[in-house]
Order: structure tokens, then C-alpha cells, then sequence
């Protein structure tokens, strides 16, 4: 088969969470562990970073993948899900994998396949763990898909466990309250294995203290090490850096770097810093050889370093036009505060969803100044934009639909004033059209 055949292979014969929701989610971990077996166990042949988490963990892999390899360490990069190209999901030292490597893989276990039966994640999984113990990557970075302890991921024994944050998302698979949610991600910290917590949030702490306890596992937050505060934040061009002023916050954490330049230029950032900052302190004690110029040098070059987009990123200036992934409430959140901190004269949003989320949390948060543009992400799962609009209306939320993500951004961008603010977002999906 070709690249474009196999691909197209895996899209119909494994369920896939992306295209048609939770009925392509497994929960267990029987079918990742029998297909890693037939792979030789790649995931015991070499070093692992495991980071979970509702929000920011896709940002805070990027960055600690940038890092390791500024530092000299040959990086794997394991992330879900893609925006453009299927290999953006496993990387080493920034560069996707070869489409023949793909090919072959699926060509050599087929058999394996149709026995297991895997789901799409699960397959993603073996084919990103075997290239990176054929590769002899020094350490890889391992994203969760979603929650922890049953997800395809959890099969690794890390050096270091990460869990970013926690908030509402992947309700009817996770729990539909936080603390339930808290502990489906505290599932991935192992006994003995250090984790380290990024936003400490009070009505959850014990449930990743508890769980650590049981486990033996040294737990540290990584807001109570470092503070991280913007100095400066502009969104006026492609190339933004967010100034970070850094302070040490425990005499016994070293101050890795008081100063830093990040071209992930969200507000939102701030956080996952931190604990970037506090993983990579505690890789130093593992014997890692990071210094600040590798920190900072990495951290003024995620992008270009890792191939990540769709965090407040700008796609064009006149007018100013920024896209971001956040699509759950805390997302949300973070993206409102960003667009309250541009100087422009009317919003256009353009905002497609998918019909497995509650978007009534999402919608109650969203301006009702702004101006909208309804559209549905070009996947199964995809909401349709006269539904969106319906629901939007009820939140005092107006506009128009469009049959297409494109097409709502071109609408925007053409009745968008010079002054004015277009954005995109709502899912993964509609930035997925669009970057």
C-alpha cells in the first residue's frame, strides 16, 4: 500500500476516537500490552517522561521534548492527536517519522491487527513505541491520550511522572466530577517513580497526595517551586516572544533561569513553564545534563524544534488573526483571557464543536459582543453549526452558519475591519482546518 492506503487503512478498520468518540475508547490496557508483547515490549528498551492531564499537557511535552534535545539527547515525541499529518503524532528530535515507516509497520503486522483488533490510539501507540526503540531514542516523551490510568500509554515505567492539570473534559468516559476525573489521571504514578503535579489545585491536592503515599512515589507541585510571571506579551506578528520573569520559591529548588523567552505566547503558558521547569530540575537529580542555555534556548524555539501549532497562534496580522486549541471550559478560560489582552475594536469568532462535549459550560462563558461564525469541524463527530447556533442563541450568542470551516473563516476575515480581532477555535478540529 501506499502512505495515503494505509493510512486510509487504519481510518476503517480501527475505531478511532477523534472521528466517532467513545465507543473507539477501550478501557483496559489488554490490547496495548498484547500487541506491545508481539513487538518485543519496545517500551521496556528505553527512557520515558510520562505526562497526563486535562489541559496544557500537549504544551508541556513539546517543551520538554525541546529541551532534552537543545540538551544533546536524541528526543521521541509522543503525542495525540494530529492537526494535519497522522506523523505528527511521534517525532524524534522534531521531525516526524518517515511515511515508509509507517507503511511498513502496518504492513508488517496486519495479522496482528486483525487478532487484537486494536483501536486506532492503541495501534498509534505500538507503531510510536517500536520506532523508538529502533531508533535507540535516549528518552521519550509519552502524552496521554485521555485520563491515565487505563489509557494506552500507562504500560511505561517513566522516569518521571507529569500531570499538568485537571478539568471538565471526557466526562462520560472519566467521571463527572473533578476529584473522580483527578483520580483516572493520578492512575499513571507508579511506585517509587517521582511525579510531579503542575497546578496545584486545593479541592484535588489530596487526591494526588493520597495516591502518591500509596504508591511511594516523591510528589511535588510544581506552583508551589516556581512562579512565573509575563513581563511583556504582545500579539502583533509571527514571530511573538513572552518574556517570563522566573522566581525560585523553595531555597532547596535551584533558580534554573531567572529570565526566559517562550514563542508560546498564551497566557496560559506561564503554567506549563512551571513545570516544565520543576521536570526538568528533577531530571538534573536523575543525572541529565541540562543547563540554562539549553533551557533557554530551547524555550525561545519550541515551534520550530517540535512542529507544534494551534497554541494562541497567529496566522495573520490585518487583520490580527489567532487561532488556539482550547475546548473545554478551562480552556475556554485561558483563551478569554488571552482575547482580553489584544487591543482591537470587534471580535469575530469563528467556533465549530463536537457533539459528544457539554457545550453549555463552554457557551455560557463566551462574549456576547462578539460576532459568530457557526461552522462544524469536518469529522463524524462534528457538530452541526445550525445546532451550535441554536444553542449559541440561548446564551445571547448571535450570528451567522457555514457549511464549512473555511468558509466561516474567509466570511471573518472579509467583514473584519483593520482594527479588528478574528479568532478560531472551539475544538481541535476546526484549528486542525485552519493552521
Amino acid at each position: 500500500m501506499t502512505y495515503q492506503q494505509t493510512i486510509d487503512y487504519l481510518y476503517t478498520q480501527l475505531p478511532v476516537f477523534t472521528r466517532v468518540g467513545a465507543s473507539a475508547y477501550k478501557a483496559d490496557l489488554n490490547n496495548t500490552i498484547e500487541l506491545c508483547k508481539r513487538l518485543g515490549n519496545p517500551e521496556r528498551k528505553f527512557k520515558t517522561i510520562h505526562v497526563a492531564g486535562t489541559n496544557g499537557k500537549g504544551s508541556t511535552s513539546h517543551m520538554l521534548a525541546a529541551v532534552l534535545q537543545t540538551a544533546g539527547y536524541k528526543t521521541g515525541l509522543y503525542t495525540s492527536p494530529h492537526l494535519k499529518d497522522f506523523r505528527e503524532r511521534v517525532r524524534i528530535n522534531g521531525e516526524m517519522i518517515s511515511e515508509q515507516s509507517v507503511i511498513d509497520f502496518v504492513a508488517d503486522h496486519k495479522t496482528d491487527f486483525e487478532e487484537i483488533q486494536p483501536s486506532f490510539f492503541e495501534m498509534t501507540v505500538g507503531l510510536a513505541f517500536d520506532i523508538f526503540a529502533k531508533e535507540q531514542v535516549d528518552i521519550a516523551v509519552i502524552e496521554t491520550g485521555l485520563g491515565g490510568r487505563l489509557d494506552s500509554t500507562n504500560i511505561v515505567t517513566p522516569l518521571l511522572s507529569i500531570i499538568t492539570n485537571i478539568g471538565w473534559d471526557h466526562m462520560n468516559i472519566l467521571g463527572d466530577t473533578l476529584p473522580q476525573i483527578a483520580a483516572e489521571k493520578a492512575g499513571i504514578i507508579k511506585p517509587q517513580i517521582p511525579v510531579i503535579i503542575g497546578e496545584k489545585q486545593d479541592e484535588l491536592a489530596e487526591v494526588f497526595i493520597r495516591k502518591a503515599d500509596e504508591e511511594g512515589a516523591p510528589l511535588s507541585f510544581a506552583s508551589d517551586l516556581f512562579e512565573a510571571k509575563a513581563i511583556s506579551q504582545k500579539s502583533k506578528g509571527y514571530d511573538d516572544l513572552l518574556d517570563i520573569e522566573i522566581t525560585s520559591l523553595k531555597a532547596q529548588t535551584p533558580n534554573l533561569q531567572s529570565n526566559l523567552q517562550l514563542d508560546l505566547t498564551g497566557s496560559y503558558q506561564l503554567k506549563n513553564v512551571k513545570t516544565v521547569l520543576a521536570a526538568v530540575n528533577e531530571l538534573r537529580l536523575q543525572g541529565f545534563t541540562i543547563t540554562g542555555d539549553h533551557i533557554k534556548t530551547a524555550l525561545s524555539r519550541v515551534k520550530t524544534l517540535t512542529g507544534l501549532h494551534g497554541r494562541w497562534e497567529t496566522l495573520s496580522i490585518t487583520p490580527l488573526t489567532i487561532c488556539d486549541t482550547g475546548h473545554n471550559p478551562e480552556g475556554i478560560r485561558e483563551v478569554l483571557n488571552n482575547i482580553a489582552s489584544v487591543d482591537f475594536e470587534q471580535l469575530h469568532f469563528v467556533i465549530g464543536i463536537v457533539n459528544d462535549k457539554d457545550s453549555t459550560k463552554v457557551l455560557s462563558m463566551l462574549p456576547k459582543n462578539a460576532i459568530y461564525y457557526f461552522c462544524r469541524p469536518d469529522i463524524p463527530r462534528g457538530l452541526d453549526a445550525e445546532t451550535l447556533k441554536q444553542q449559541a442563541l440561548s446564551f445571547g450568542l448571535k450570528g451567522s452558519t457555514f457549511t464549512t470551516v473555511k468558509l466561516a473563516l474567509a466570511a471573518a476575515t472579509q467583514a473584519a475591519a483593520a482594527k479588528d480581532l478574528v479568532f478560531i477555535g472551539g475544538s481541535t478540529f476546526v484549528v486542525a482546518e485552519i493552521v
